[in-house]
């Protein structure tokens, strides 16, 4: 398996606490969209206000991935194709949805936050898992 209890709840948590804490005042929920093979998995981070509320337009599809010996991710907000994609390796990329590179946006910092706290933790837990 290729993210430890990747089909529970373990790997929902471990995100959304990661969320929670770079991209406060929201609170999110994860959901897994798909675990496609040894290497890939996508989630979907649903984002609500403290006080509760719905709030689709901070919606997050969040892709990770091995290349290589590298734990790589892809965050991008779900409902709107025009803002830039971040591709997070060792190094954070900004990308529009041509793939032209880009600069971080306004509001780009507390996914860069996010990209490399989930790195931080999950690329451990990926090793631990492969063995």
């Amino acid at each position: 398996m290729p993210w430890p209890d990747a089909s529970n709840t373990d790997l929902s948590r471990l995100v959304a606490a990661a969320a929670d804490l770079c991209r406060k005042p929201l609170r999110h929920g994860v959901v897994l969209v798909s675990s496609a093979d040894d290497e890939d998995c996508s989630l979907r981070l649903e984002a609500r206000s403290a006080e509760g509320e719905r709030l689709r337009d901070q919606d997050l599809d969040l892709e990770i991935f091995r290349s290589g010996e590298d734990l790589h991710l892809t965050l991008a907000w779900r409902n709107d194709d025009h803002r830039p994609m971040l591709w997070q390796g060792s190094h954070p990329l900004w990308m529009t949805a041509t793939g032209e590179r880009c600069p971080c946006p306004p509001d780009g910092t507390p996914l860069e936050a996010l990209a490399r706290r989930l790195r931080a933790l999950l690329a451990p837990l990926r090793s631990e898992a492969g063995r």
